[in-house]
């Protein structure tokens, strides 16, 4: 940890910049002065002397199936911990969501602490935990299992050290986050009319120094082209959903080629093709799912409309060759829509963020990512998302890994950033 001295030196010089980032020094100050506290430095303590029971905890809750749109079990799960762990009530909202709330002293202000409750991984996973040494093995053991662990020992913490605060924390397992999933639970959360956590903290991702303060961009489309179908050489001269997805992809980068080679950083994807029945059979349908990218609204706008339209002119140009038979159709759904929004570096939230990351590793960068973020940092709520801790890796993969070390950093870290914005009231007698 920085030491006073360098507080101090901060105080006098003003405004530091540290691998790129302003961090004001009124917030060092704060995180630092918060750091002393008799009841901070007691919950501290017990986060780091925590760190058996948070592995066996992250076993547990990995070997849970939680797949796409199937998180309930671990769901059920995740609320009776957050009740044994302190949490005043407990509900699962319509959408999946498990929230627990820790009320504060005045409770003007909600503070939302999240983690995703679901992986990638598809139902029947083989979802069982190989330990070799401090290295976990297993799908989803890191990404996000280990965040909703972070939310765990961070409660469990704040009730050991008796350690009360002005705002209401809601700790929430969030449905949801990955693939297909869409953002729903967040969605969900900060829709008109819904809980609305007025500052939103994400446990997601690795490491220490990493912040998301910008959300990227993107939609996600599964387009179908369908026609009658037929015999390879009985029905030749039909209309072939396969071609004209060809064509569609060849016009669609086309013009994406260009759009994305200046500009704020923009990216496409063909990424699932399927359709047809056999080698000598004209498709009845054809499919695709296409995922676009990028920092800015309005460039994300642009490529997707370059995409509608070439899926449009690839099944017009088939149809003009068409010599029997109907006119294929084409469909485009779309199956993902994330916000893409960036904050003022100088919010607080962002900024106590880079000051308390400072205390437990080096200088924290502010990074742009799609996670559960990325709706309040659309809609202008102030939102980060903070690394998980230990060393992760193979995410997404069925041989994703997670490794124990020092990983009591990133829920100290947590602490610290969480009682720093819910404003720490005093020591419950």
């Amino acid at each position: 940890m920085k030491n006073a001295l360098l507080s101090l030196m901060l105080i006098a010089l003003g405004p530091v910049v540290v691998e790129g980032q302003q961090v004001s020094p009124e917030y060092i100050e704060e995180i630092q002065n918060l750091m002393l506290t008799e009841a901070v430095v007691e919950a501290l303590e017990v986060a780091e002397q925590d760190t058996d029971w948070a592995v066996a905890q992250l076993i547990e809750l990995t070997e849970i199936p939680a797949p796409p749109f199937m998180e309930e079990a671990r769901g059920i799960r995740f609320a009776e911990l957050l009740l044994e762990f302190g949490a005043d009530s407990v509900w699962t909202d319509e959408e999946g969501n498990v929230i627990g709330l820790r009320r504060g002293r005045v409770g003007e202000r909600s503070i939302g602490f999240g983690g995703h409750l679901d992986t990638v991984f598809p139902e029947g996973t083989d979802v069982s935990v190989r330990q070799v040494g401090d290295t976990l093995f297993a799908p989803g053991v890191s990404d996000d299992t280990r965040g909703l662990v972070v939310l765990l020992s961070a409660l469990r913490a704040l009730e050991a050290a008796s350690l009360e605060t002005d705002d209401d924390i809601l700790f929430i397992g969030v449905v949801g986050e990955e693939g297909l999933g869409d953002l729903r639970g967040m969605k969900y959360l900060y829709r008109e009319g819904g809980l609305r956590p007025d500052v939103w903290i994400e446990v997601d991702g690795g490491g220490l120094t990493r912040i998301v303060s910008m959300g990227l961009g993107s939609v996600r489309y599964r387009v179908t082209f369908s026609g009658p179908g037929g015999h390879s050489w009985g029905a030749f001269g039909t209309a072939n959903p396969a071609h004209a997805l060809s064509r569609a992809v060849r016009y669609f980068q086309d013009v994406a080629d260009s759009l994305t080679r200046t500009g704020p950083r923009t990216s496409y994807n063909v990424g699932r093709m399927g359709g047809g029945t056999s080698v000598n059979s004209v498709p009845f349908e054809a499919w695709m799912e296409v995922d676009m990218r990028s920092e800015s609204p309005e460039s994300l706008s642009e490529i997707e409309l370059a995409f509608l339209e070439a899926m449009d002119r690839g099944v017009e140009e088939e149809n003009q060759l068409l010599r029997m038979g109907e006119r294929l159709k084409v469909t485009k759904d779309k199956i993902g829509d994330r916000p893409s929004g960036e904050l003022d570096p100088s919010t607080p939230v962002i900024q106590r963020a880079l000051a308390a990351t400072s205390q437990f590793a080096p200088w924290g960068t502010l990074a742009r990512s799609s996670t559960d973020s990325n709706i309040p940092i659309a809609l202008g709520v102030p939102a980060v998302t903070i690394g998980r801790g230990g060393i992760g890796g193979n995410g997404h993969a069925p041989a994703e890994f997670w490794v124990n070390r020092d990983a009591h950093l990133a829920v100290q870290r947590a602490l610290v950033l969480l009682v720093a914005e819910a404003k720490l009231a005093r020591v419950i007698s």
